[in-house]
């Protein structure tokens, strides 16, 4: 039997400036990674992002990302590994705080943007993380980029960790998604990032810009929410999933 976990980026908004279709988008996911305020998201959309994943039955995850709101967290900052621990306990102990008030547990933490993707390779950033993470909270999952250095990292500190893989990119020959300003860094048919995904959770590959493919591990999948057709496109791969007789289930 094939079981995954959906995923997806949500609490985006800033003040009055309105990002994405959380409440309707939650009906289709099992894990909600929900902005702490550095690259998006503030307290009160915090707050309301929460009780609508309770609501919704949507396991909980908190999204720490570089301190760059008006770059949404995707640019590359000079930052110290102290620092990233820093940031993340400030940001993960905001939404367990929210988490917390309004009875809910939290699942995971899921690194933003740019800092994910720097973890992913830097040894040195994701045993930060992960240390934050487990000294807030052993028992919080690690999503990571799937078989990246934030994997290891967490698996060496003794945390669950998640897999992730992601619907909508593209993949490189080392197992690393495609930068974003690249050429073909998005899959825009719908159709083909279906297959993708289908072909990660039951075959454990992906096809490579290269044209080679890449042995994959998929415990997790993760759909933006901040696109224009994100609710058409979650709909959609929700039910492609179930129709493959593939499982829809949170992690823990």
């Amino acid at each position: 039997m094939y079981r995954i976990d959906l995923n997806c980026d949500m609490g985006e908004s800033f003040g009055i400036y309105q990002l994405g279709n959380d409440e309707e988008i939650l009906n289709y996911v099992t894990s909600a990674n929900i902005a702490c305020g550095f690259h998006a998201g503030d307290p009160s959309t915090m707050r309301k992002t929460v009780q609508l994943a309770l609501e919704k039955g949507v396991s909980i995850g908190a999204h720490p990302g570089l301190p760059d709101l008006i770059g949404f967290g995707r640019r590359n900052m000079a930052i110290t590994p102290e620092e990233v621990y820093d940031l993340v306990v400030y940001q993960v102990g905001a939404l367990y705080g929210f988490v917390k008030a309004a009875g809910g547990k939290m699942q995971h933490v899921k690194p933003h943007g740019a800092l994910y993707n720097m973890a992913a390779k830097d040894c040195a950033l994701s045993e930060a993380i992960a240390k934050a993470v487990y000294d807030i909270d052993p028992s919080l999952v690690l999503f990571g980029l799937a078989g990246s250095e934030l994997i290891k990292a967490g698996d060496r500190i003794g945390l669950k960790t998640a897999n992730e893989v992601f619907a909508d990119r593209t993949y490189e020959q080392d197992g690393s998604l495609t930068p974003r300003h690249k050429p073909n860094a998005l899959i825009h048919d719908e159709q083909e990032a279906i297959q993708q995904v289908i072909r990660m959770v039951k075959e454990g590959k992906v096809r490579s810009q290269q044209g080679t493919d890449v042995e994959i591990k998929a415990d997790t999948i993760c759909i933006h929410g901040d696109g224009v057709h994100a609710l058409t496109f979650a709909k959609k791969i929700f039910e492609a999933l179930k129709k493959e007789g593939i499982v829809i289930k949170s992690l823990f």
